[in-house]
């Protein structure tokens, strides 16, 4: 019974893991569709690469600093119960590589290839399992201090803080860094408009990582005895919320409207083993309308040039959904309770200070290593040239 068991959590969390490297796809088609043509290729090869290095990095160092398991053991240990340790360690991955993921989104268009794939390995093998163990795994016993403090430890079941606001807070000084594309905010205080390249792309990606998202929270009960139908529902709900919401907001902006879901679902991530499905519905509508709300304010008044808005959608959104399960987890709105929006408050906060700060630590340096950003000529073109160049030929070029 046992044997069936480990092999049944095995085969559980494996899909989990299938499902959430399919959301890749989705950010590649994403990107694909908002970044102008010129720099489509650009655009999936980083998705690609970015995964790529995440996948060495988080299994030579960073599950190791997470959860302290290390897999340079013999390969019989690493069968042990069915491999189940492995395939979490794939399903995590899966969550650890969308953090650069994110970031490329919002730095798309005029970053280095070369300097990113530094930043990833950076990020991916040290600075996201820091914060990762600190919240999923006890790690230097903040979460006992929280609890101790608020009487409540911090609550993100499934990353609307530990992956999301990580990831879009992290993008934030990516972005300030780097700088606005090339003439898209003129002096003489007018803006160069850079529409959606291709809408059906842009909504083929927003489609695949709803469906993958799935996998992402259900999933994220990581045994099959913990699996609840409740995380289904919610996760439902707020991609609806989000959805109706920026189709009112945006006002019908095709744009808007498939970014919407995306937003309901970072949003509920953290609480959605623990809100009634109409607390998710709320959630998702709230960061909805917060997702079009702040990509307009940071894209025309701020003049942030963060091209996907992943500051908006992943970092607001995502801490949005931290706080907010310590709203409607509450048994007063029908939560099943068990959380403290003291706790919530300072988890969430937390990752943003660590988010940030490390932000600028790793952009920072590396633009003062190597510098980040394209040069004139290459970002004119549409792409970094050491992509391009990669088996290329000047017949193959001019095709290009």
């Amino acid at each position: 019974m046992e044997a069936l068991k480990q092999g049944s959590d095995t085969l559980f969390i494996l899909l989990g893991g299938i499902m959430v490297l399919a959301m890749h796809a989705g950010f590649a088609f994403l990107e694909l569709g908002t970044v102008r043509k010129k720099n489509q290729v650009n655009a999936l090869v980083k998705i690609l690469v970015d995964f790529s290095v995440s996948t060495v990095m988080y299994f030579v160092v960073g599950y190791g600093i997470a959860y302290g398991t290390s897999f340079f053991v013999g390969a019989e240990q690493l069968a042990a119960r069915n491999g189940y340790e492995l395939v979490r360690f794939f399903f995590l991955l899966t969550f650890a590589a969308a953090i650069p993921a994110i970031i490329s989104g919002g730095i798309a268009e005029r970053a280095r290839f070369g300097p990113q794939l530094m930043a990833t390995a950076v990020i991916v093998g040290f600075v996201y399992p820091l914060f990762e163990g600190v919240a999923w795994n006890q790690a230097f016993g903040i979460q006992a201090w929280i609890k101790a403090t608020t009487g409540a430890a911090f609550h993100d079941f499934a990353g609307s803080v530990v992956v999301h606001a990580m990831g879009g807070w992290m993008a934030l000084p990516a972005v300030l860094l780097l700088g606005a594309r090339s003439n898209r905010y003129r002096k003489d205080g007018a803006m160069s408009a850079h529409p959606p390249s291709n809408i059906p792309f842009l909504a083929l990606g927003a489609w695949i990582l709803t469906v993958g998202w799935f996998g992402f929270n259900v999933m994220s009960a990581q045994t099959i005895d913990k699996v609840s139908g409740l995380v289904a529902v919610n996760s439902l709900m707020a991609m609806v919320g989000g959805t109706l919401a920026a189709l009112a907001v945006g006002r019908n902006d095709p744009g808007f409207v498939h970014n919407g879901p995306l937003a309901g679902l970072v949003a509920v991530c953290a609480g959605s083993d623990l809100m009634h499905p109409l607390g998710a519905l709320a959630v998702g509508a709230i960061a909805g309308a917060l997702f079009v709300s702040m990509f307009t304010l940071t894209q025309n008044r701020w003049k942030i040039d963060d091209v996907l808005g992943v500051w908006p959608l992943h970092g607001l959104c995502g801490a949005w959904g931290g706080i907010a399960a310590g709203i409607f987890g509450q048994r007063a709105l029908g939560g099943l309770g068990g959380v403290s929006l003291g706790a919530q408050l300072i988890g969430t906060l937390l990752g943003i200070a660590w988010a940030v700060f490390s932000g600028f630590v790793v952009y920072g340096l590396i633009k003062t290593a190597t510098g980040l950003r394209l040069t004139p000529e290459a970002e004119y073109e549409g792409a970094d040239l050491a992509i391009h160049r990669i088996g290329s030929t000047p017949e193959r070029e001019a095709t290009w």
